[in-house]
């Protein structure tokens, strides 16, 4: 029987595999880079006529993608270049001698389906798990599992997950990325960044991280700070967000000042922020026979081979604790939202619960202190799931500590994570004198400039 189901698997699997290279086969056979970089630039655009696009016409995303090695290739100054193809399909804005240089903050969270529906959550899983990041599987092996496995069952699944937790406004974790994006620019601009530019993007669905910086770009930002919303790194949530960024910004030919933030699990802000909000909840309900603090998981491979994020939520649970006063048996770490067979970071948050209800332990806290705000792993896996699991298991109940959201000393704490990204442009944006007196120097160069149209 055995035989059987493992030559039936690899039928499937092949077939589907011959199937997706067809598939490729076919879009490289009609979309081959030609010899003429024009007509290299051409393949880009989003009709097949051959006009361009005029300066003011907005392009695709995947246009600023363009292989090409042309050296006069023209940067547009004062000048504009107007007759340039090169200058519309690479720089899409021609740059200002007179326009303000504008610094930017960039808060990205996970992200969240557009709504609980199986249709929306299908979109926003094919996204996700098609990250190399998220799953490091070979494509050959992955593809088949995820587009005739995973897709055809899990979206109406994880549907009826999110709709326990939706809200008449939409996604929680939505809502509340929104609200602490918009706390966290009130309180930068009040300390000194009244110009500073603050948004937010999701790495998988809307709003996504090129359409954001894209927005900024047009908004004249040069100076693009990025902080993840994420305290511990991995590189299942961080790095897709550097890849992002750096993927959105490649087509410039103004690149942008950029900086990346890898973590701030140890800021002393963002701890004792975490640890207030569990005093708050011991004020109000007292302390439980168990604290808990659950991290999402990652496959221990990972941890194996490298990834720092098994560490720092080890020391984010000691900094967190001892803030709290408490010692190494007063708390205790475990690890959520694994899925398949594989083995994943232990000990595991629904397996631990259940043994401590069998022990009987009758009240546990639990805190989340790797999620930035509440989400579906939040709201339903731990405060429902898992309170249930822990009950039928012979506990009296769970108690879930909630994220700290959009609460003011959560904007508090990632003002001091923002201050060293944003360090040294306080100054940086020109005056409007300065910016009107080096736009007339430009336009009185462009009048004599070789390099300029006349």
């Amino acid at each position: 029987m055995r035989i059987l189901e493992r030559f039936a698997i690899a039928v499937v699997v092949a077939a589907a595999s011959i199937r997706y290279m067809t598939h490729v086969q076919s879009r490289l056979s009609t979309s081959r880079t030609p010899t003429d970089p024009t007509a290299c630039l051409l393949l880009l655009l989003p009709t097949p006529d051959s006009r361009l696009p005029t300066p003011d016409a907005q392009l695709p995303t995947s246009s600023v993608r363009i292989p090409i090695s042309r050296p006069d290739v023209r940067q547009n100054h004062a000048c504009e270049c107007a007759d340039a193809p090169w200058r519309v399909l690479l720089s899409k804005m021609p740059f200002d001698h007179g326009r303000p240089e504008r610094t930017a903050l960039l808060l990205v969270n996970l992200g969240t389906p557009t709504a609980p529906t199986a249709k929306a959550v299908r979109r926003y899983l094919a996204q996700f798990l098609s990250d190399r990041r998220v799953v490091d599987l070979p494509r050959l092996l992955w593809w088949p599992i995820l587009h005739f496995v995973i897709l055809r069952f899990r979206p109406a699944r994880s549907a009826r997950a999110y709709a326990k937790v939706w809200t008449e406004d939409g996604s929680p974790l939505m809502l509340h990325t929104r609200a602490l994006t918009e706390q966290l620019a009130q309180r930068l601009r009040a300390a000194g960044w009244p110009d500073l530019q603050v948004a937010f993007a999701m790495t998988y669905g809307e709003p996504s991280i090129p359409q954001v910086i894209e927005t900024l770009r047009q908004q004249g930002v040069r100076r693009l700070a990025v902080l993840p919303l994420y305290p511990q790194y991995s590189g299942t949530t961080t790095a897709p967000v550097n890849d992002q960024v750096m993927s959105a910004v490649s087509g410039w030919l103004h690149a942008p000042a950029l900086r990346l933030l890898d973590a701030y699990h140890a800021q002393p802000d963002w701890v004792e922020a975490v640890a207030a909000s569990v005093r708050r909840h011991w004020d109000q309900r007292g302390r439980a026979d168990r604290l808990l603090f659950s991290f999402h998981g990652i496959p221990r491979r990972y941890f194996l081979n490298g990834d720092p994020y098994h560490c720092q939520c080890l020391a984010s649970a000691r900094r967190i604790a001892d803030a709290l006063g408490l010692g190494d048996a007063d708390y205790h770490v475990a690890f959520q939202s694994r899925v398949g067979r594989e083995e994943w970071l232990r000990p595991y948050t629904d397996q631990l619960l259940e043994q401590w209800g069998r022990e009987g332990v009758e009240r546990v806290q639990v805190l989340c202190p790797g999620f930035a705000v509440d989400c579906l792993e939040t709201l339903e896996e731990i405060a429902m799931e898992n309170a249930e699991r822990f009950v039928e298991h012979g506990g009296r109940a769970l108690e879930y500590i909630p994220c700290l959201n959009a609460d003011p000393a959560h904007a508090h704490a990632l003002a001091a994570v923002a201050g060293p990204l944003l360090a040294g442009w306080e100054d940086a944006d020109p005056d409007g004198d300065t910016l009107a007196a080096r736009a007339d120097r430009a336009t009185r160069i462009a009048a004599t400039s070789p390099n300029c149209p006349k």
